[in-house]
């Protein structure tokens, strides 16, 4: 219920708290809240537990598409096309080795093995060295 509340927000909430109630009216006011909070999950597990047993072995097929509805919370396109389309390989194409723009793939990447690593940048006013067999 409040997993996306971070020990930040938390501490927000105790110094508005702090403000706003004092320092004699926290500590109660933070006792109701806890007893509200009990009672609030008391009621939603009994009424859970009321309907498994009044419904039976249909409550978990009612809860069945409710799970598959949740799992589209984390649903990413991206993803599920990798997946069902190269049958989940991460790297279909090989381009993980493939870095700084360069377009040879490292060795041993996509099956190919490089020789000899691609050569350094020309400095400015350098020429590129004559290559005898091209002639």
């Amino acid at each position: 219920m409040f997993d996306s509340v971070g020990w930040g927000e938390i501490l927000v909430l105790i110094i508005a708290g702090l403000f706003i109630l004092g320092p004699e009216r926290l500590p109660e006011a933070a006792s109701w809240l806890a007893k509200s909070v009990r009672k609030v999950r008391e009621f939603a597990t009994g009424a859970r537990e009321q309907l498994r047993e009044e419904m039976g072995p249909e409550f978990d097929q009612l809860r069945k598409p409710l799970e598959d509805l949740r799992g589209l919370r984390n649903f990413d396109p991206k993803r599920v096309v990798t997946q069902h389309l190269f049958d989940g390989d991460a790297d279909p194409l090989g381009l993980k080795g493939i870095t700084n723009g360069s377009s040879t793939p490292a060795n041993g990447s996509n099956g190919y093995t490089v020789s000899q690593p691609a050569p350094e940048p020309l400095k400015p006013g350098e020429r590129p060295p004559i290559d005898p067999d091209a002639t």
